[in-house]
């Protein structure tokens, strides 16, 4: 970290979790913190689902809730971002406090609940943008009191499909009751049946993707496979936070309930991705997420079966500059190897990956 990002993650860090989360959204609404200038190189992109990405490394949903900020994301050097996850009613989610820093592991717990402003005030950002370049997913979700969950993925699709690059259904959240049963491959089935039926519906057809839970064994792993092939889904996301809580220091936090993300995710986030890889095979899009904070994280995402990768927490800890980081790793990398493409590499540690134990 540069002198300036430790001076700012000092600021932020004296307040709670969620406020110095507003404050760093508001600071990118802003036009700061300014991001190094963004890694160009032909190597880097990576052509995915009818879409050019100009290099893959994306923010991952849950920061920027409310569609807010994606431009400013993009302009920290991201080569795509990722809205979200927004519901079709606002809601308050969860009582507070609901996030909690665990320094001595580089992660956080957040039971956070989707929380966010609903489907009409992220629409209104969109449509705001609307022309602009640069890749922008929409992540979608149900509200927590919702009838017909099923639903209000329905009314997702149907009311994003014209302003998102590609749409994330995301039913892997382990803060909404329930939400992570409809992994279960009959709930799946149906679900993604009616996703893709609202897709075709709609005047865009923009790729599908679903995020999965890390927490899944081999043959819930096998069913969600079956299903996505068989739904004609796009892609997958692997994957959201854990309920694990395996060999973690900051003791004083890591009882609190909710999701884990960030570095001690990396190892069984990666073992997920390379067997969801096998399962697929190469014409499904995988996108690596769980762990990345480095230029050696993001590739080994990569060796491991990933087309495109996303970060969050890493940047939490690693401050602004580290998406322009990781990239200048990145070209340094396939310079140094003599590779053509960064593509050359995925999947190069596929059978490592793969043949791990959950």
């Amino acid at each position: 970290m540069s002198v300036l990002d430790r001076i700012g993650q000092k600021l932020l860090f004296s307040f709670d979790p969620e406020t110095a989360h507003g404050m760093s959204i508001a600071a990118l609404r802003c036009g700061l913190p300014v991001g190094a200038r963004a890694v160009r190189d032909d190597r880097m992109k990576v052509s995915l689902c009818g879409l050019a990405f100009p290099n893959p490394l994306g923010m991952a949903a849950g920061y920027d809730k409310n569609a807010e900020v994606p431009d400013a994301l993009l302009g920290l050097g991201f080569g795509f971002a990722e809205v979200g996850t927004v519901t079709p009613l606002p809601q308050a989610g969860n009582p507070k406090p609901r996030i909690f820093r665990l320094t001595q592991d580089d992660a956080v717990i957040n039971r956070l609940g989707f929380n966010n402003e609903g489907h009409e005030a992220a629409e209104r950002r969109l449509a705001a943008r609307k022309g602009r370049g640069g890749i922008v997913g929409v992540n979608i979700g149900a509200n927590k009191d919702s009838a017909d969950r099923v639903s209000d993925y329905e009314l997702g699709v149907s009311r994003f499909a014209k302003y998102a690059s590609y749409l994330t259904v995301n039913i892997s959240s382990p803060n909404t009751p329930g939400l992570r049963t409809m992994q279960a491959r009959e709930q799946l089935g149906e679900l993604l049946s009616r996703v893709m039926s609202a897709r075709a519906a709609a005047s865009v057809q923009p790729p599908v993707f679903l995020k999965i839970a890390p927490d899944l064994v081999e043959a819930e792993l096998e069913d969600i496979a079956a299903e996505v092939s068989e739904k004609q889904i796009d892609g997958v996301i692997v994957s959201n936070t854990t309920l694990a809580r395996t060999g973690l220091r900051s003791a004083a936090v890591a009882g609190e309930a909710g999701g884990l993300s960030g570095k001690p995710l990396f190892e069984r986030s990666t073992i997920v991705l390379a067997k969801m890889r096998k399962l697929l095979g190469p014409e499904r899009a995988i996108i690596g997420v769980g762990g990345v904070d480095s230029a050696e994280t993001a590739l080994e995402k990569i060796r491991a079966g990933a087309d495109l990768v996303q970060l969050y927490t890493g940047m939490i800890y690693a401050g602004p500059a580290l998406p322009g980081r990781i990239m200048t790793g990145m070209v340094r990398f396939v310079e140094r190897e003599r590779l053509k493409s960064v593509r050359d590499l995925c999947g190069s540690g596929l059978d490592f990956w793969a043949s791990k134990q959950l």
